[in-house]
């Protein structure tokens, strides 16, 4: 077994020596290891990932490595974010099944996962990119996230099996700590290793680092962000960890999993649909996509519908945890108490998924990680306009989260600012 080994990267030329006795492996895509065929895909900022093809199947193969790709071995990183991976997939598929890739084995000690093979996915950004109008993911994306949201917390889960959890995963420090910089800090201080499309938006960025209510914001949505533990999240929803048919949509690499606020998986996600739409611009040498941001604006609204439906709906059948519990209101006889405790749950997941959209929006363009729903733009000036437009409607949702009270009232304002001339 590979675990017995001291951890070594895999390659393209050693991964069938390294796991060609593989018993997982061999059984999907067959025995003969000299006849598997291995590419290299990844093109994330952590991991190897490879797709492995033999003569009665493929998987793919997930590793990490023992620092942060993207930067180089200079920003090391643990090993064991592929266990955090592992145990948040498979609590994931039992909350909401079918939707993650099914797991064939896990290597603690090399930090790899051998998982399913999705095809004929494609990443959904690179389908947004592309003007794809997929029917399902709205709704698969907003069962995904009330079903596992819902069933990872005291809402659900009982108070022993809940903190037990909460400890397994709280070890996720490393993680934790690239969000809480990466995401809520960086963007708005000239960090080291910030970057924007520059000079284009030179003024812009100066205009929001010294906005102080946007700094006091930012750091308020992440203190809840790192003191509000409510359930296990996936920690890094985007359009890039989300793979897509015209009929199946599974959620990938919840690496960045942890204990935290219910809002803020839903706030990443949308924001990544309101990236899309204000990129559309860029993306229109093959025709006019007036058509792709109604159908991204739609989206928007199924998703966060669906999202509450299914969350009120297991509130009221699945509601078995310590929180609100059914024996101080429906078995009161006092249904109308549930149905507002419900209302005032809901509406603290709006106002919160508001502000971690906004932040997200920011993080994405001016900090470290970028979207290529931008970085695709060959024209600069034109990304920077597209840019400029998402850092005004990021920026007015994160200060202004507490006076908006309708999904409709946001995408009328990315409407409205979408229309604007450029910067």
């Amino acid at each position: 077994m590979t675990g017995k080994l001291p951890f070594e990267a895999l390659s393209v030329e050693t991964l069938a020596t390294r796991l060609g006795a593989n018993e997982a492996l061999c059984a999907k895509i067959g025995k003969d290891a000299t006849q598997w065929k291995v590419r290299e895909v990844g093109d994330g900022n952590l991991n190897l990932v490879f797709i492995v093809e033999g003569a009665s199947g493929a998987a793919v193969v997930k590793q990490a490595l023992p620092y942060v790709r993207l930067v180089g071995d200079s920003w090391p990183l643990p090993l064991k974010r592929s266990f955090f991976e592992y145990h948040a997939l498979t609590r994931q598929e039992a909350r909401a099944p079918g939707s993650v890739p099914a797991i064939h084995h896990f290597d603690e000690a090399q930090a790899l996962i051998i998982m399913e093979y999705l095809s004929p996915h494609i990443i959904l950004r690179r389908a947004l990119i592309e003007g794809r109008q997929l029917p399902n993911i709205a709704r698969d994306i907003g069962l995904f996230m009330a079903r596992t949201l819902f069933r990872g917390s005291d809402l659900s889960m009982t108070a022993r099996d809940r903190k037990a959890d909460l400890a397994l995963f709280a070890d996720n420090v490393e993680l934790c700590d690239i969000t809480e910089n990466l995401v809520f800090s960086d963007p708005y201080f000239d960090a080291k290793m910030n970057r924007h499309t520059s000079p284009q938006l030179d003024a812009v960025v100066a205009e929001l680092r010294a906005d102080r209510d946007l700094k006091v914001e930012a750091q308020r949505l992440k203190h809840i962000f790192a003191a509000n533990a409510e359930t296990l999240l996936h920690g890094d929803l985007h359009s890039g960890s989300i793979m897509v048919t015209d009929t199946e949509t599974r959620m990938i690499d919840p690496e960045f999993a942890f204990y935290g606020p219910m809002a803020f998986d839903v706030g990443m996600l949308l924001a990544n649909f309101w990236m899309s739409f204000f990129s559309q611009r860029g993306h229109e040498q093959q025709g006019k996509r007036d058509a792709m941001r109604a159908h991204l604006l739609d989206v928007i609204v199924e998703t966060w519908a669906v999202f509450r439906a299914e969350f009120s709906h297991l509130w009221r059948t699945e509601r078995t945890g310590m929180l609100y519990q059914k024996s101080l209101f429906e078995d009161q006889g006092d249904r109308l108490g549930a149905e507002q405790a419900l209302d005032h749950v809901l509406h603290q997941i709006w106002t919160d998924l508001l502000g971690f959209a906004g932040i997200e929006v920011h993080r994405r363009i001016l900090g470290l990680a970028h979207n290529a729903d931008f970085e695709t733009i060959a024209n600069e000036d034109l990304r920077a306009s597209c840019e400029a437009k998402a850092l005004k409607f990021g920026r007015h949702i994160a200060v202004n989260r507490r006076q908006i009270h309708s999904i409709d009232e946001v995408n009328h304002l990315a409407a409205l600012i979408e229309q604007e001339s450029g910067i």
